[in-house]
This record gives C-alpha cells, sequence and structure tokens, in this order.
C-alpha cells in the first residue's frame, strides 16, 4: 500500500507555483540575453558609424598627403630659366614684386599660395606628368555646403596663381573642427594665422615670406553628424582624425629667401 502510494507520488507533475517560478526564472534570463544583444547591436551600429567616418577621413588626409608632397615642383628654383629653349618663352609677372619673376607661367609652380586655419591653396604636379596643377582644399569651397571640407584641382592656366579656376569634387561631409589646418616652421614654431574665413596669401610681402618658411603642416578633422545618434548614449557620434606632413617648400613666392627644401 505504501508503495503504491509513493509510485502515484511519483507520477505528479510541477505544482502551480513551481512552474510559475521556472517562467520568472526563465523571462529573467531571456530579458538578460535579449539586453545584452540589444546593447551589443547598439555598439556595433555607432562603432561602424565611426569607422565610416574615420575611413571616409583617412581616404581624404592620404590624398591631401600625396598631392602635398608634390608641392612646389617644378619650379624656377629647379630649372635653368635662362635657358633659350622654352617654346613658348617663359612669361614674366609684375604684379607681386617680391615674388619669383615666372609665378604666373603655368609651367612653374609656386608652392604655397594661401593658407587659412580651414583652407590651403598649392601648386605642384600633382599627376608626375610635368603639368602643374593648382589645388585648395577648403571648407565649404563650393559655397553650398558649410561644414563639407571640398578639394578642388585644375591644370594651372598662366595668369595670377590667386584668380586660377576652380574645380570641386572630394569632401568629407560634417567636419566641426576649426581650425582645420595649423602651420609651423622647421624650427617647430606655430604659425599665427587670422581668424577664419581670413587668410594669409602671397598678395603681401610678409604674408609671402610666411608662407615661404613653412615646414610643416597638421590636419585635424573632427567629424560629426548631430542627426546620427549613439543609441545608447543618445549624443551624436563623433569621430576624430590628425595626421601631419612635412613638406619640400621650394617656395617662389619671394625672391632671395632660403626655404626648407635648400
Amino acid at each position: 500500500m505504501k508503495t503504491r502510494n509513493l509510485a502515484r507520488r511519483l507520477q505528479h507533475g510541477f505544482s502551480l507555483i513551481e512552474m510559475m517560478l521556472v517562467v520568472a526564472i526563465m523571462g529573467v534570463i531571456s530579458a538578460g540575453i535579449l539586453s545584452q544583444m540589444n546593447e551589443a547591436q547598439q555598439r556595433g551600429y555607432s562603432e561602424q558609424v565611426k569607422l565610416d567616418n574615420f575611413q571616409e577621413a583617412r581616404d581624404f588626409v592620404d590624398q591631401f598627403f600625396r598631392d602635398i608632397n608634390q608641392i612646389g615642383y617644378p619650379s624656377s628654383r629647379l630649372v635653368d630659366t635662362t635657358s633659350l629653349t622654352w617654346s613658348p618663352v617663359l612669361m614674366p609677372q609684375a604684379t607681386y614684386t617680391w615674388a619669383n619673376t615666372y609665378i604666373f607661367d603655368n609651367r612653374m609652380a609656386i608652392g604655397l599660395v594661401s593658407i587659412g586655419a580651414n583652407a590651403v591653396q598649392f601648386e605642384g604636379d600633382m599627376i608626375g606628368n610635368g603639368v602643374v596643377q593648382s589645388v585648395i582644399y577648403k571648407i565649404n569651397g563650393q559655397g553650398s555646403c558649410d561644414l563639407c571640407l571640398q578639394r578642388s584641382q585644375v591644370d594651372k592656366i598662366s595668369a595670377d596663381p590667386l584668380l586660377q579656376p576652380q574645380n570641386w569634387g572630394t569632401e568629407v561631409n560634417d567636419v566641426l573642427s576649426n581650425p582645420i589646418f595649423t602651420y609651423f616652421k622647421a624650427d617647430g614654431t606655430q604659425i599665427a594665422i587670422p581668424a577664419w574665413p581670413a587668410t594669409l596669401d602671397i598678395s603681401t610681402l610678409a604674408n609671402a615670406q610666411i608662407l615661404a618658411s613653412i615646414k610643416t603642416i597638421k590636419i585635424s578633422l573632427t567629424i560629426r553628424n548631430n542627426s546620427v545618434i549613439d543609441r545608447k548614449t543618445n549624443q551624436a557620434i563623433e569621430t576624430n582624425f590628425e595626421g601631419e606632413v612635412s613638406i619640400n617648400n621650394c617656395s617662389m613666392a619671394t625672391s632671395g629667401q632660403a626655404t626648407s627644401c635648400q
């Protein structure tokens, strides 16, 4: 009799309380797993946005470094301007009396043309085919995007370097940095530049001498789109990228001044 009652008790299932306890435990475990998955998804989304922004900035800065390494080539400091084999003959200029005579000629690259907190213009053979290009990196270059860092490259025409045509292309969006560019002399001294949008250019002797003294350019990009929100922190996702490059500055902006390429 006792054996039969024991067998009957062993055949009974879980009680309601036991089932509710199991369900509650499973619910807590599931909620924890889902919370971790949601957090991982949010983190993955944020990291992907940062990675995309970082890659965009790096590609743009790599382009800038490739361009700036070609600055000032070819210049009158590297060729014989007295040769009679130039055809057509070299084009002289008298607008900027402190600068080299041939900075208007499209076969000569002056080097740095102007610098600013958020813009830099220079000339050089970017492609390596002997043709001089005028290149500009500038925030809002086209005038239609306040937070776009844009690039223009055109073949130089025989005219004032400050009046070259523009052809805007590659850009980085949502750039908040100010300044983007900082400039240093060979001894490491940082060059003071006016508040944006003012720039220093070849139009005065003092500024031309500053351009000729530059050895290093640092670029700093802070990218943030306020409409792209980190789902975990509810803050706009921000990405930072920095780099610097030393230039071979064979400037034609002034005559008779030592430059970093000598």
